[in-house]
This record gives C-alpha cells, sequence and structure tokens, in this order.
C-alpha cells in the first residue's frame, strides 16, 4: 500500500476546522451528570489465577444510564500505598479478554484497568458486557447505531462508560487518585481521547493511533471499515447526510482533543487505511495540552506493534515524575 494522505511536513502543521456543535460542552455534562446520578459505587472481587506477581480483580461499575459494565484489574502483588492506574479502553470489536493478556502495566508498577466495551468482544478478543439499548436501521458494526441522533447515539453511551470507568479507577483504594492515566489504540485511541476531554484531572493520555477523529474528512476519504460503515448508510440513507455528520461531530475526537489538557502521547502510522494519519494529526495538532506524536512511516494500522508500548512506558514515567515533583 503506497502513502495516500498529505506529506509529513503538511501534516505536522494540518489544523483543520472540525465542525463543532454549538452546545457541545452542555450535552457531555448533562450526559455525565446524568450517568453520575443513576449510579455510584464499584464491585471488586478477587479473582483466583495462576499469576503470581499480581493480583486479579474482576471490577463491575455503573456507567452511561447506571447499566453495570465489567472490567479486569491487574495491579503489582507487592504494593504498598497508592499507585498510579492506567485505563485502558479496546479496539473495535474486542472485548476485556483474559486478565493473563494484560500484565506489562502491572509488572512495570501500575495498577491497570481494563474496560469491557458494552456490546462488543465477540471478535478478536472476549467480552460480556450487554449494551441494553436499541437502535434503529445500521449497518453491521458500532459505527452507524443510533446515528439519528446524539442523544440516541451508540458511542454516546461508551464515551460515558470510559468516564465512569475513571471514576471507578479513583475509588479504588490502592490507586492515587491525582495520577490516572487514559490509554487505548484504534477503536480504544479514539475512546481515550474523548476520555481526556471529559474526566479531568488526568495525569496523562495515550492515544495510540486513534480513531473516531475527523469524521468528515474520514468518511469517504478511505475505502476500510469502520469508517466505510458510514459511507454505506449513506448510500441508503441519501437524505441523512447532514443528520449523520451533526450527530459525529459530538463525538469527533477533535473536539475532545481541544479540551483535553493532560499531557499526550499519540501515534500514528503513514500508511493506515483504516485511521488515516491526517485524522490523527487533527486531533494531535489541536490538542489543548502538551501532546507529542510518533510517526511510523512504513506501518498500517499495526502502527508501531510491540516498539510502542516500551516507549509509552519511558515517556510516561517521565510525565508522572515531572507531575509528583
Amino acid at each position: 500500500m503506497p502513502r495516500f494522505d498529505l506529506p509529513e511536513n503538511e501534516l505536522h502543521a494540518y489544523r483543520p476546522d472540525v465542525r463543532e456543535p454549538a452546545d457541545f460542552d452542555a450535552f457531555w455534562a448533562d450526559t455525565i451528570s446524568e450517568a453520575r446520578a443513576a449510579g455510584e459505587g464499584i464491585r471488586l472481587d478477587r479473582v483466583e489465577s495462576p499469576l503470581e506477581t499480581v493480583d486479579v480483580f474482576d471490577l463491575r461499575f455503573p456507567g452511561f444510564g447506571g447499566h453495570p459494565i465489567a472490567g479486569w484489574v491487574v495491579a503489582p502483588r507487592d504494593r504498598s500505598g497508592r499507585l498510579p492506574a492506567i485505563v485502558e479502553y479496546i479496539g473495535y470489536t474486542g472485548g476485556r479478554s483474559f486478565p493473563h493478556e494484560h500484565l506489562r502495566w502491572a509488572s512495570s508498577g501500575y495498577v491497570h484497568v481494563i474496560m469491557d466495551t458494552r456490546g462488543q468482544g465477540s471478535q478478536g478478543s472476549m467480552g460480556i458486557t450487554p449494551d441494553p439499548v436499541g437502535s434503529g436501521p445500521a449497518v453491521s458494526g458500532f459505527v452507524t447505531r443510533g446515528i439519528e441522533s446524539p442523544e440516541t447515539y451508540y458511542y454516546r453511551r461508551v464515551f460515558t462508560d470510559a468516564v465512569r470507568a475513571v471514576d471507578a479507577a479513583r475509588a479504588i483504594d490502592f490507586v492515587d487518585p491525582e495520577q490516572v492515566v487514559v490509554a487505548g489504540a484504534s477503536q480504544g485511541g479514539g475512546i481515550t481521547l474523548a476520555a481526556a476531554g471529559l474526566a479531568g484531572g488526568l495525569a496523562a493520555a495515550l492515544p495510540d493511533i486513534p480513531f473516531l477523529t475527523h469524521f468528515e474528512r474520514a468518511v469517504g476519504f478511505t475505502e476500510s471499515t469502520p469508517y466505510e460503515e458510514v459511507a454505506i448508510y449513506l448510500r441508503a440513507h441519501r437524505d441523512a447526510v447532514e443528520r449523520a455528520f451533526t450527530t459525529l461531530s459530538y463525538f469527533d475526537g477533535v473536539n475532545f482533543a481541544k479540551r483535553a489538557t493532560a499531557p499526550a502521547l499519540f501515534s500514528t502510522a503513514l500508511m493506515d487505511v483504516v485511521c488515516p494519519p491526517s485524522t490523527v494529526f487533527a486531533a494531535k495538532n489541536w490538542y489543548a495540552g502538551t501532546a507529542e506524536i510518533d510517526v511510523f512511516p512504513f506501518n498500517g494500522h499495526e502502527g508501531g506493534g510491540p516498539s510502542s508500548w516500551p516507549r509509552q512506558a519511558e515517556w510516561l514515567a517521565r510525565v508522572l515524575a515531572v507531575r509528583g515533583a
């Protein structure tokens, strides 16, 4: 696959005008407030495991509408006091999977909170959290579910769950509530941007090859799913173009980036047809806080692959050391 997007020097300067609803802040303030009022408290149950250096807990917390959301908490067994926490969001169609697949952050001294994504987790990795809310006509997948309005859109529920996952992490008695980090790749990266713009008081954000950014460029620019799901929907619903993009503007990672102040480390790949680099740079270049980006010139949606995590861990250690000084 040849490079297809803007040249890299133009990407670093790419700061497009992105549709932003006038009531964006009020919409999300009301949504998060309603979710917090609908349920509170967490359940943390220790899970028996052959793992000898970490403790594993099954996490349940109330998300959007008070709906029960599952997760894992993986923490160093030999711990004292409160530790920094990584709240991780999962890629498209995946779920929380098994705790032994989540060892890197706990092995490095962090409490690792993995949020199950409602309604997903039957392709790639297993999930167990249902989405009890239905939707109107939609394309197979999740990106067009409830696209008729921002109130009914699927990602309103997911992004609210993400903020509530941060609330849950802060409520764990061995987590330092001032040292909570959000992280994720692809869909998880898009959810990370939403949490960074909505949760407040975060220590850092790690949006890796993020999806769900700059919709009006991505849809029609790439033929790859998941963005292609919107194009397929609009081929059938020809009169719904304006309505669909108005809905999506409430969920655009660029608009969350404008409101996110925690230090951030992005990543992108210049041959990524799933999350084109210009859509990632649009969010990075609008990011309100300090933001860096790792660029992989010859990679696709795998991005940095296994080479990304050591870089993230080194960067995060420096950021948290400065924050704690």
